[in-house]
């Protein structure tokens, strides 16, 4: 993808809706990885009732290309090269009421599933699914629903139940989504003053909240911080997914990853 060109455009061939036959939905693909990209356009390139219309690797092209593609559905990751796609979801939420919005991603379901159908999404799924329950979650966001894994629903549902009393056992639950937000790009890499300027915030704010985060993780110092940060986000970020094309094997190097 050219600096001269951020996003891309799909030209679109032209034609009516046969009767009996579902209308084609135009999909916005946001997602900073090529490949990944390229495996969902092969997805969906043999489903007679969706097209790629454009594809996007930042917030700020997202946002150009919905303005300019208007497509009928986006399907975007939390990860991203600039910006972050809870800030993605919120944003296009607040001025694309109608927009329906698939997250995709890596990252750990029980984490951020509840949190981004909050901020605005119609759906969560993990990028390790298969092609077949993808296209079923696609076309349910599609048609006006809500899609998560069934874990994920019986999960809400206990805390739904439980009211007020319910208590996780995972420590990253007691983040806020601002923290969670700042400990993923810690993870990353990412310095305080780059994590500052990509959430457009104080460096003073991203420092504040990462004294917050050491408090509710039970950490001491910030190289406890980055060492959590690290761990916790490359584990996130490990396994294959049926998105991404394969290269042919050999027995040599042919390898099973392990769920």
């Amino acid at each position: 993808m050219g600096a001269s060109n951020t996003w891309i455009r799909t030209s679109l061939a032209q034609g009516g809706t046969a009767a009996g036959k579902r209308r084609v939905r135009r999909v916005l693909i946001v997602d900073d990885h090529p490949i990944v990209r390229q495996g969902l356009r092969r997805v969906m390139e043999n489903e007679d009732d969706l097209t790629v219309c454009g594809e996007a690797e930042t917030a700020r092209d997202a946002r150009t290309a919905i303005k300019e593609l208007n497509p009928d559905v986006v399907i975007a990751d939390i990860s991203l090269k600039q910006g972050d796609g809870i800030e993605l979801v919120r944003d296009v939420r607040a001025h694309h009421p109608q927009l329906p919005i698939l997250v995709l991603s890596m990252h750990d379901e029980t984490i951020y599933a509840e949190r981004m159908l909050s901020a605005g999404a119609n759906g969560y799924i993990m990028k390790q699914a298969a092609s077949e329950q993808f296209l079923i979650s696609l076309r349910r966001v599609l048609d006006g629903g809500i899609y998560v894994s069934e874990a994920v629903g019986n999960n809400m549902i206990q805390k739904f139940a439980a009211g007020g009393s319910y208590i996780s056992a995972n420590p990253i639950d007691r983040l806020s989504n601002r923290e969670l937000q700042i400990l993923h790009m810690i993870g990353k890499g990412m310095s305080t003053r780059e994590t500052a300027h990509s959430l457009n915030l104080s460096i003073k704010t991203v420092e504040s909240h990462r004294q917050r985060i050491k408090r509710k993780l039970n950490l001491n110092t910030g190289t406890q911080l980055v060492q959590y940060a690290v761990n916790w986000f490359t584990g996130r970020e490990g396994g294959s997914s049926p998105f991404e094309p394969k290269a042919d094997p050999t027995p040599a190097t042919e390898a099973h990853g392990a769920t």
